[in-house]
C-alpha cells in the first residue's frame, strides 16, 4: 500500500510544479494523508478526535483506517435498541460510540473507513463524496451519493448502499466520515444489527436499514489497497497538488496523553452504553410461581425506575426489587448484585430469585 502511495506522491510532483510557476500568486492548500495501522475501533476513532482538535484548519486531512469486527453507534443512539447486544458479547464483538451523529455500522478488515478533515469555511461534502466516487467509478462502477449521506451502487436488484456517512463541526473545523463496504462479512453484519424483539421504547435516534452491497461483488479488482490508492490519488487531484502520506505508529500515539485518555473514555462502559438516551424495557416472563410484568425506565445507562406486576403469593420479593433497581446501571451485574442482597435476606425465596435473576440478565443483555 505505501509503495502504491508512494508512486502516486512521485507521480504528482511535476504536476504540482508546474501549477506553481503558472499561478504563483494561488498557492495550492497544503493537504495530508494519514493511514492508521492499528484495527482497534477506540483508538482509530480516539485518533480522528485527535487530528480533529491538533490540526491547523487550513490543512485539508484524509485519513483511512480499518476497525476489527465492531459495531459503531451514533452519538444519540441507544445500543440495546440498535444491536443484537447479546449476540455480540458471545462473539466476542466490539461495541463502539462515536461522537458523531447517524446510524449504527458494522465494521470487519471488509470495511475501509475515511474521514475528510478541514477548515470550517472549506467544509463541502460534495467535494468528498465526489472523491469518493471517482475513485470507485474508475473500476467502471456508476457510484453516486443519495440525499441520505449514502453512496449507492445499481444492480440488477435496484439501488444497493455501499457506504453512509456522517458529520462533526466545531467552531473553526469540521470533518466528514464514511464506511466503504469493500468485501465485508454481510451475515454478520445483518446478524449483529437486528436486535432480539425486545419491547422497548426509545428516544434516541433509530438507524434506517438500507439494502447493501460489497464494491468486491461488483467489481472483483476493487480491494482494500487499490481503493484506498485511488481514493488517494482522487484526493490529490482535487486539491491540484500532492502532500505527505503518513503512516500512523501506534506506539507513538499511545504516548500522547490526551489520545489516550480520550481512548480509555471511549472504551469505558458509562461511554458506550451510558450515555443512551431515555428508554423502557417491557418483559413478561410466566414462571411455576407466579408471572413477573416488570417495567424499566432507564437513563444514561442507569435504572431510574421498576416497576413489577405479579401474581406471586410472594408480594415481598416483587416489593424488594422494585426499590432495590433503582439508581443502579442497567447491567447483568446489577442483576446479580440486588438479587444476592434479597437472597441474604429472605433465603426462601432462593429458587424463585435465581430463576429470575438468570430470566432477566437474558433480556437487558
Amino acid at each position: 500500500m505505501m509503495q502504491y502511495c508512494q508512486r502516486i506522491l512521485d507521480s504528482k510532483k511535476t504536476f504540482q510544479v508546474t501549477k506553481i510557476k503558472r499561478k504563483i500568486s494561488m498557492p495550492k492548500p497544503p493537504v495530508k494523508v494519514l493511514i492508521s495501522t492499528t484495527f482497534d475501533p477506540w483508538f482509530n476513532l480516539a485518533t480522528e478526535d485527535w487530528i480533529f482538535k491538533d490540526m491547523d484548519p487550513k490543512t485539508k486531512i484524509l485519513f483511512l483506517w480499518r476497525n476489527e469486527e465492531t459495531v459503531v453507534i451514533g452519538r444519540f443512539q441507544n445500543p440495546w435498541i440498535e444491536c443484537n447486544t447479546a449476540l455480540m458479547e458471545q462473539d466476542s464483538i466490539k461495541l463502539a460510540r462515536r461522537q458523531s451523529g447517524g446510524g449504527a455500522v458494522f465494521h470487519d478488515l471488509g470495511n475501509t473507513n475515511f474521514t475528510f478533515l478541514t477548515g470550517k469555511d472549506d467544509f463541502d461534502k460534495k467535494v468528498n463524496n465526489s472523491i469518493i466516487t471517482n475513485a470507485i467509478n474508475s473500476f467502471g462502477l456508476d457510484s453516486y451519493a443519495s440525499g441520505r449521506n449514502d453512496i449507492l451502487v445499481d444492480d440488477n436488484e435496484g439501488p444497493k448502499k455501499i457506504s453512509g456517512s456522517a458529520f462533526k463541526e466545531k467552531r473553526d473545523r469540521s470533518f466528514h466520515h464514511g464506511t466503504l463496504l469493500i468485501n465485508a462479512d454481510l451475515t454478520r453484519l445483518g446478524n449483529y444489527l437486528n436486535p432480539d424483539k425486545k419491547k422497548l421504547v426509545g428516544k434516541g435516534i433509530k438507524s434506517v436499514r438500507s439494502r447493501v452491497t460489497n464494491l468486491a461483488a461488483l467489481s472483483p479488482k476493487i480491494t482494500h489497497d487499490s481503493l484506498t490508492g485511488k481514493i488517494i490519488e482522487e484526493f490529490f487531484n482535487h486539491h491540484q497538488t500532492s502532500g505527505p502520506i503518513e503512516e500512523l505508529d501506534h506506539s507513538y500515539l499511545k504516548a500522547i496523553r490526551p489520545l489516550n485518555e480520550y481512548y480509555e473514555s471511549l472504551k469505558d462502559w458509562n461511554w458506550r452504553f451510558g450515555e443512551t438516551p431515555k428508554f423502557n424495557h417491557h418483559m413478561v416472563e410466566r414462571f411455576d410461581w407466579g408471572e413477573m410484568d416488570v417495567h424499566i425506565d432507564s437513563h444514561k445507562g442507569l435504572i431510574e425506575q421498576c416497576q413489577i406486576f405479579s401474581d406471586t403469593l410472594h408480594p415481598q420479593l416483587v416489593e424488594s426489587l422494585a426499590a432495590l433497581f433503582p439508581g443502579r446501571s442497567y447491567t447483568k451485574e446489577t442483576i446479580d448484585i440486588v438479587t444476592d442482597e434479597i437472597s441474604r435476606e429472605m433465603p426462601f425465596l432462593n429458587d424463585e430469585l435465581t430463576q429470575f435473576g438468570t430470566w432477566l440478565k437474558t433480556q437487558i443483555v
